[in-house]
């Protein structure tokens, strides 16, 4: 038996398939994970991400120290409620976790980390911490977390949780957050698609649910959760990066601020080397041009260039086709054909820039 969210019962009651994630018990699919993938791209849906990690850590000297814990830079956190999206390294490089973290006031930033990384990043987090005195790091234990996704995602929020909410959530711009009332309403999300991450008291969570449910918004499962962000080109922890790749080598340079050059932050030694003198690997979109499934850890062969493999590969349920992140030499270029060994048997893929969907829409 895992850890089990405030939402267990609620998952239950819905006909949820419970399964271990990460530690966790929790929902792969209500019936159709085909379905509700559909119904997140078209209309909206909503996930219990409870399992993840939400740390306040607060004091005078915190933006101090996001700056030496993260790759990326707080210093552009200048209006309250403004979110950053970043790594945590480790002295090689390597990412201990991805993270989101929000800038509250100039002595409290919040933390939202992964949920299986939860041991180690707090072993880092508070190791890197006691460097800073008069820091404090809370687990936020307390509260639970619903994130409600799609197109129509915010209007049926407004609709279940009160009109109260629309004048400060729907003037939140993307990666923002606001706090109203016991509400923390964030414009982030894992989808692709518009709508809100709301952490809550955890005791207010079962109810919550059940009235979103009520105003139309069923409940989606990890499997759902998994090919939306797959097709929004999104990296998973554990797949797409780890402690071996740096976030050069896994489509995050954009997460990295090596400017200034005298902002001192942990690993940045060795990606000033890295882009010195040339990222050796990159993570890349495929689309698989016949029929079959792209899986994890298949060897994609690109001709000439060597030998990658694939990180995130699954059903694309929006493009009716097979897609892949995969880490692959520098050489590759988009639009190269590669070949995917299938159960024995060679496929032809094809090299493109991903995201393969935005909005519903397909970008390849």
């Amino acid at each position: 038996m895992g850890f089990k969210t405030p939402l267990y019962d609620n998952h239950l009651k819905m006909g949820a398939k419970v399964v271990d994630f990460g530690g966790w018990d929790m929902p792969l699919h209500y019936g159709s994970q085909i379905e509700e993938h559909h119904k997140v791209r078209q209309d909206c849906g909503m996930f219990d991400v409870s399992h993840m990690n939400v740390v306040d850590v607060k004091g005078a000297t915190v933006r101090d120290f996001f700056r030496l814990l993260l790759a990326n830079n707080v210093d552009k956190l200048k209006t309250r409620g403004k979110a950053l999206y970043s790594c945590m390294l480790t002295a090689q490089g390597g990412v201990i976790d991805d993270l989101i973290v929000y800038y509250m006031d100039d002595q409290w930033f919040r933390v939202v980390m992964n949920a299986a990384t939860r041991d180690k990043d707090m072993a880092w987090v508070n190791a890197a911490a006691k460097e800073f005195g008069g820091l404090s790091v809370t687990p936020r234990n307390d509260v639970a977390m619903i994130a409600v996704q799609g197109p129509n995602a915010k209007e049926k929020v407004y609709q279940a949780l009160g009109e109260a909410l629309r004048a400060p959530a729907g003037a939140l711009k993307p990666f923002h957050a606001a706090t109203v009332g016991e509400l923390f309403i964030a414009t982030t999300g894992y989808t692709g698609e518009d709508g809100f991450e709301i952490i809550l008291p955890a005791k207010a969570a079962p109810f919550t649910w059940q009235m979103l449910n009520e105003a139309g918004v069923p409940p989606i499962g990890l499997g759902a959760r998994d090919t939306l962000r797959l097709e929004a080109g999104m990296n998973l922890y554990g797949s797409d990066m780890d402690e071996t790749t740096t976030p050069l080598e896994s489509g995050l340079a954009w997460t990295v601020a090596l400017e200034p050059a005298d902002r001192k932050f942990i690993g940045r030694e060795v990606l000033d080397r890295q882009k010195a003198q040339g990222v050796p690997r990159q993570l890349v979109g495929l689309v698989l041009e016949g029929k079959g499934v792209l899986r994890n850890h298949q060897k994609v062969v690109c001709n000439g260039a060597g030998e990658g493999e694939i990180t995130s590969g699954s059903f694309s349920p929006t493009l009716e086709q097979s897609i892949a992140l995969a880490r692959v030499p520098a050489a590759v270029r988009i639009g190269d054909r590669c070949t995917v060994d299938l159960r024995g048997k060679p496929a032809t893929v094809r090299v493109v820039k991903y995201p393969f969907v935005r909005n519903g829409k397909s970008c390849i």
